[in-house]
């Protein structure tokens, strides 16, 4: 498993980074993989190789951006017992304080402040869990609700976030007014990190949990989620705010540190399904209640142990089941753009229709019916209506007897021109 550690370097390499993105632009247009060719922007050859290689080989990109300084394993020496690497093209010593038991540093990336080591970590083999833990995630409220049936526990955590979410929004809003967009920014960084934080937390403390119990880790798909439109307009800011998927992220990486299994289950209903009897009951906000079984709990600790208890996903993570009839990731939502689909289809088209089907004829029928009508015409007499054996034949009900007949002229017009049969039939008064 690779992970990468961020190690602040206290050095100024404004020179080195200006060199670097001079590199980059000559790569982007002439497309060179040779050291040599970029020689004279003066930039040492380990960190100018990995910088070519990135930019040149890639045809896609048309403008340059943020580049750093790239040194690959072949220019990195780790001191394991001093716990430093030094970097001899930069002249740089880094003492690290993470972890010592990786197998090796893959790369660093070096920018304005931090060096991004990238670290090769022996996983752990997968434990064989007891029983699972349900996780359901919120956007309200505690951001994890943790449940494990077998005890019948329930965790609740991070209960802050909304309250920091509300907190800068009132705050935003403020330097929105007063057009301090600098600030606004430093203000929407700042909440960055406190969430971030506080997911690392419930993260860890989630792992720290299933590692206890000898459990595992459920959590619901939520993948697509945002796309669902039937909320309302007040929970729009907590669904956009809501880091789900940060959480879910720090989670799945501290789970496969820990060798602790993680799957994912289809969200949809469970925060209705009554987690006793699996009926549909009652949610008021926070509260559910299962009006078959009388049972009542918190809403997100009914989810969570639903969570625990459904059987995985089809096809492992990421996948859902393949007769899902709901919107794909979103939690107790009907599929709205179906219903919306069905709305729109006209309801009498011309294969689809029943009324279509009972007057359709076959061309046999209507050369027949037009030479027994100009017959007829010529001799002054109606033609007689079609029987109930013919209609049998065709595969439609019977038509009324005693309707008027259309004359030869217009039923011979109506085959010659093409017109349509629908309206033939209309004319003639064959329907009522």
């Amino acid at each position: 498993m690779i992970l990468t550690f961020n190690v602040k370097h206290n050095r100024d390499f404004t020179d080195e980074l200006k060199k670097a993105r001079q590199v980059a632009e000559f790569a982007v247009k002439t497309h060179t993989l040779s050291s040599k060719d970029v020689k004279h922007f003066g930039l040492k050859s380990v960190i100018a190789n990995q910088i070519l290689r990135k930019y040149s080989r890639n045809k896609k990109i048309k403008k340059v951006g943020h580049v750093n300084l790239t040194i690959p394993n072949q220019g990195i020496r780790v001191d394991r017992e001093k716990q430093e690497i030094y970097i001899p093209s930069l002249k740089l010593t880094l003492p690290y304080s993470f972890r010592n038991d990786f197998e090796k540093v893959n790369q660093i990336e070096v920018d304005e402040q931090y060096a991004h080591v990238s670290v090769t970590i022996p996983e752990k083999p997968v434990i064989q869990p007891q029983t699972w833990l349900g996780v359901d995630r919120n956007a309200t409220g505690h951001i994890a609700v943790v449940a494990n049936p077998q005890t019948g526990k329930v965790w609740k955590l991070g209960k802050k976030a909304e309250h920091i979410h509300d907190k800068y929004r009132e705050i935003r809003r403020k330097l929105q007014k007063l057009r301090k967009y600098r600030l606004l920014k430093r203000i929407k960084d700042r909440e960055s990190r406190i969430i971030r934080d506080l997911n690392h937390k419930v993260s860890r403390k989630i792992v720290e949990i299933a590692k206890k119990d000898n459990a595992g880790i459920k959590l619901e798909d939520l993948s697509g989620i945002r796309n669902n439109k039937k909320h309302t307009k007040s929970f729009s800011y907590g669904l956009n705010s809501w880091s789900f998927h940060q959480l879910q992220k720090f989670i799945e990486y501290k789970a496969k540190l820990e060798g602790v299994p993680l799957t994912y289950v289809e969200p949809k209903n469970t925060s209705k399904e009554c987690s006793r009897c699996g009926s549909i009951g009652i949610r008021e906000t926070k509260s559910f209640k299962c009006p078959s079984c009388g049972h009542v709990d918190h809403a997100d600790a009914n989810a969570s142990f639903n969570i625990a208890l459904r059987p995985p996903s089809v096809g492992g993570v990421g996948q859902l089941h393949v007769d899902r009839d709901a919107c794909k990731g979103s939690t107790d939502t009907p599929d709205r753009e179906g219903q919306l689909r069905e709305r729109r289809r006209p309801r009498n088209s011309v294969m689809g229709s029943r009324k279509t089907r009972l007057i359709v004829r076959s061309d046999a029928e209507i050369s027949v019916k037009a030479r027994t009508s100009e017959a007829s015409a010529e001799e002054g007499v109606s033609a007689p209506p079609l029987s109930e054996e013919t209609n049998a034949s065709h595969g439609r009900k019977e038509i009324a007897r005693g309707t008027s007949e259309a004359s030869a002229e217009e039923s011979m017009s109506a085959i010659e021109g093409g017109l349509d049969l629908m309206g033939v039939v209309r004319n003639r008064g064959d329907v009522d």
